[in-house]
């Protein structure tokens, strides 16, 4: 498949079955990719839940990325309170990577940073995400904090990577 940056619509607004899907997306890449067990899935849509209920737009944002009318991407950011943001649920699927567009993501993420005024920023992943965290790293995160944990239905390394402003 030969698709052009140009040609994926990144909208702002959820819209009904987006949650859904995006659980789906982290549930199925993850557990082939990572081998994680049904508990992501799980961690993934509590804190979509959440995400959903506390929605606050003055302060939070999703970026949902489509082509032809199918989500291939998400990211959003999630107001923690004390000009802090989580970034979360950053995925794109593996045919639509090597493309900007999770560059392209992170740009929009970090301008929403600033305009909102914030003076820091922190997201969660696991060790075997290491294209993701170079692409973090190339924004400025730095790695902070690691611990082993099983949530995940195996044995992980989390780590936390911080970002301030």
């Amino acid at each position: 498949m030969s698709v052009k940056l140009e040609e994926i619509k990144i909208r702002t607004m959820l819209q009904a079955g987006d949650i859904g899907y995006i659980t789906y997306l982290h549930g199925i890449f993850h557990f082939n990719e990572c081998g994680y067990g049904l508990e992501f899935e799980g961690y993934v849509a509590q804190g979509l839940n959440e995400f959903l209920q506390k929605f606050n737009p003055a302060k939070e944002r999703v970026w949902i990325c489509e082509h032809n009318g199918k989500i291939v991407g998400s990211l959003l950011l999630m107001d923690r309170g004390s000009d802090t943001a989580q970034l979360r649920y950053f995925i794109l699927e593996p045919e639509y990577r090597g493309l900007g567009l999770g560059k392209k993501l992170m740009e929009l993420f970090v301008a929403f940073l600033r305009e909102k005024n914030y003076r820091q920023c922190y997201l969660w992943t696991t060790g075997e995400l290491k294209a993701a965290a170079g692409l973090y790293e190339k924004f400025g995160f730095e790695l902070s904090e690691e611990k082993e944990t099983v949530e995940f239905g195996i044995q992980v390394t989390e780590q936390r990577y911080d970002f301030f402003m």
